[in-house]
């Protein structure tokens, strides 16, 4: 059946929410900020927003950064970007994203989304509260593990994201202007990877 075309009046305050959000709204927050599914249905018939997941809607024209990393972490509040999304955020890294990887403390609840294809790591402690930086994506703020504490991360989970990617992104940090290793140092002492990491430095060095 034919949505009911909504009032001009409906899709300018539900293109009002949309925008205040960065471009994207799940249907649940489009809800609970006011707009009936019916406006939603609307406008996607309309081309106003396009139906770009289960439930999870763009507005048309919208710029949305790295929409995927936005979306996961408004899933998923709690977690923090980390690893090879958080590399590729820093360009640190040739490889390409298939999933996004999150942090999450230990007893925290692995949640599974239709999209976008996520995996969560475990993080506890001072491994999970250093190095987290607030990062704009066009309208919307994700958090994200700073470039060092990545680069340690990675050699942390070597065995899983392998240890050429943490070489390369290691390789990729150390050779722009102004890089020194102290911060790198900081964040393999928080991840205990010193003992490891150090003769990767010595040979980029």
């Amino acid at each position: 059946m034919t949505p009911r075309p909504a009032p001009t009046s409906e899709f300018q305050i539900a293109i009002r929410s949309f925008k205040k959000a960065g471009g994207l709204l799940r249907a649940k927050e489009a809800l609970a900020a006011g707009i009936h599914p019916r406006t939603l249905a609307a406008m996607t018939q309309a081309a106003v927003i396009d139906r770009i997941g289960r439930g999870l809607y763009q507005l048309r024209g919208s710029h949305v950064p790295h929409p995927d990393l936005v979306i996961a972490t408004r899933k998923a509040p709690h977690a923090i970007v980390c690893l090879i999304s958080a590399l590729a955020l820093h360009d640190l890294t040739t490889q390409i994203p298939h999933r996004v990887d999150l942090a999450i403390a230990p007893g925290a609840r692995a949640l599974r989304f239709d999209y976008p294809p996520t995996r969560f790591y475990r993080f506890g402690g001072s491994a999970l509260t250093e190095g987290v930086e607030h990062k704009r994506l066009g309208q919307a703020t994700i958090p994200v593990f700073s470039a060092a504490k990545s680069i340690a991360d990675c050699f942390k989970f070597r065995n899983r994201v392998g240890i050429d990617v943490a070489i390369e992104s290691l390789r990729a940090y150390l050779n722009r202007r102004g890089a020194t290793t102290e911060e790198i140092m900081h964040y393999a002492g928080v991840d205990r990877v010193q003992r490891i990491i150090i003769p990767y430095i010595e040979a980029v060095l």
